[in-house]
């Protein structure tokens, strides 16, 4: 848990921002999350080591529930010289009258809340700053600005991430006019990618996406490509005498084209939903696309007379 420390300066109460961190992805794309001086804690296989589609939150800073009154007194209890040092000023006197808030609180039901911020947000860190750095609420209510459920399952979506798809190709380096290029992915991994979002003994919410379906662009028009999407959830690798129905069909060769390639890309649809119904949200699935270069030659044929 992270620790407050609160001082009386100019009038004003200052919490310092440090502590655990809750992270969403790191790499790739945009970050959609990162917390700072939160408590929810981010898990599951789908918060680390895949691509995001970018989804942001919407608020970027809120407030959590934190200490009761007991654990609040000791904490600022602990603080005293950080207090004096912001304060040299300061009495033993105004010291005390510091406290006294959160001596008022003991024995009565509820908890302080704390605040939070996105910091993968540029609006974040000023947001948090904008809020009281603790609100006493009682048992049974939630603050204005107070992180709700709702917001919680945007939390884990903000953080969802899923492989990066790897294209195979047969023909791999090649391909030619009217040869079928068969499309399927490599090391896809666990199809079902997930996220919870919790604060720890209060409140919980995971997302869930799975992989279900790729989509082809050949990377040129209908009349120069036949695209077959007939694919699964991760294409067909290619059989012998198999039927063709996962790939291109390359009607005209790629000398005209920028690099003398066509640029096919694959997209992995992995639709997203929310466990157990705890709210109504409906998201749009999750991409994330690949790109080949498929160079496509013509067979040049000679005919030679009896």
């Amino acid at each position: 848990m992270n620790r407050l420390l609160s001082v009386a300066a100019a009038g004003l109460l200052l919490l310092d921002p440090g502590g655990p961190r809750g992270d969403g992805f790191q790499d790739g794309r945009t970050a959609g999350v990162r917390l700072e001086n939160s408590k929810i804690v981010i898990t599951g296989n789908g918060a680390k080591g895949g691509k995001a589609d970018g989804y942001q939150l919407k608020r970027p800073c809120w407030y959590e529930p934190g200490p009761d009154a007991s654990q609040m007194l000791r904490t600022q209890e602990e603080v005293r010289a950080y207090w004096f040092r912001m304060n040299p000023n300061g009495t033993e006197e105004q010291f005390q009258a510091f406290l006294k808030q959160f001596k008022d609180k003991i024995g009565k039901p509820g908890r302080w809340w704390t605040p939070a911020y996105n910091e993968a947000d540029a609006r974040g860190r000023a947001c948090w700053g904008g809020l009281d750095q603790f609100v006493w609420v009682p048992p049974g209510t939630t603050p204005p600005a107070g992180i709700t459920l709702a917001e919680l399952v945007e939390i884990a979506r903000a953080a969802l991430t899923v492989p990066e798809p790897k294209v195979k190709l047969n023909p791999d380096v090649k391909s030619y006019v009217n040869l079928p290029t068969w499309v399927w992915l490599e090391g896809v991994g666990e199809t079902t990618r997930s996220v919870t979002a919790s604060i720890p003994g209060i409140m919980s919410a995971t997302v869930t996406a799975s992989l279900e379906d790729i989509k082809i662009d050949a990377g040129t028009s209908s009349d120069r490509a036949e695209v077959r999407e007939e694919c699964g959830a991760s294409g067909r690798p290619y059989q012998r005498g198999g039927e063709f129905t996962c790939g291109v069909r390359y009607l005209r060769a790629s000398i005209d084209r920028p690099r003398e390639v066509y640029v096919l890309t694959v997209t992995t649809v992995w639709p997203v939903e929310v466990e157990d119904d705890v709210v109504p949200f409906a998201y749009d699935p999750v991409e994330v696309g690949a790109t080949r270069d498929v160079p496509v030659g013509e067979v040049q044929s000679t005919v030679r007379r009896p």
